[in-house]
């Protein structure tokens, strides 16, 4: 009986990528008679953005109004992150996209089975590599470094597949009253942010141990 978890979450997020380490951190020591079946749920931070993006620089400028104060927010995230094994690298990000159509190739991706690869591929794209994950050609090359057949993901990119069901699951997630990400759902228990290894390990092991007592 696995344990079922739902992490709600947004690929230009920093502390989704930092929550999605610490899930798997966490995961990674649990004994092994506990399985865990994780699935990831779209999320915008951003949206009413182009869908071509725009200039990092110039967003998180009028965001934070200042360069300077985003660069203090953006050191805070690369410490943090460095803690738990994740590269952030925010010199080599030039445009903040639109992360519609990689909320697409994350659904598309849990229907073939490789949605996590997906999704580890997607963050590790934007925050390390500081690719444009809002651009059809690049993500067609995330889908193929996981896996995936990139003809079939071309196709499916060019359609309008899947993009009723992600405007779904993000409706959902807004009518359940989430506001921020990232937002874990483990068996019920609700988790908001990137919390430690240690409390994402607790939640876990306590949902298994309901589950085979039937509670």
């Amino acid at each position: 009986m696995p344990v079922a978890v739902k992490m709600i979450s947004d690929f230009i997020c920093p502390w989704c990528l930092i929550g999605e380490a610490r899930l798997q951190g966490a995961i990674e020591t649990l004994i092994d008679n506990i399985d865990i079946e994780v699935v990831w749920l779209p999320f915008e931070l951003n949206p009413a953005m182009p869908k071509e993006g725009i200039a990092r620089k110039l967003y998180r400028t009028r965001k934070f109004r200042s360069w300077e104060r985003s660069q203090a927010l953006d050191a805070q995230t690369i410490a943090v992150g460095k803690a738990d094994g994740v590269v952030i690298d925010y010199d080599r990000i030039v445009k903040t996209p639109n992360s519609f159509a990689a909320h697409r190739l994350s659904w598309h991706a849990a229907r073939e089975g490789r949605q996590r690869a997906v999704v580890e591929g997607l963050f590790k794209a934007y925050f390390a590599e500081g690719r444009d994950i809002g651009d059809r050609a690049i993500l067609i090359e995330i889908a193929g470094e996981a896996g995936l057949e990139r003809e079939t993901v071309r196709q499916f990119l060019q359609s309008e597949q899947g993009a009723r069901e992600v405007r779904a699951l993000e409706d959902s997630a807004y009518q359940a009253g989430v506001q921020g990400v990232p937002h874990f759902d483990i068996e019920g228990t609700i988790i908001r942010g990137a919390q430690n290894a240690e409390i994402l390990q607790q939640v876990l092991v306590a949902a298994h141990e309901r589950k085979i007592s039937g509670v």
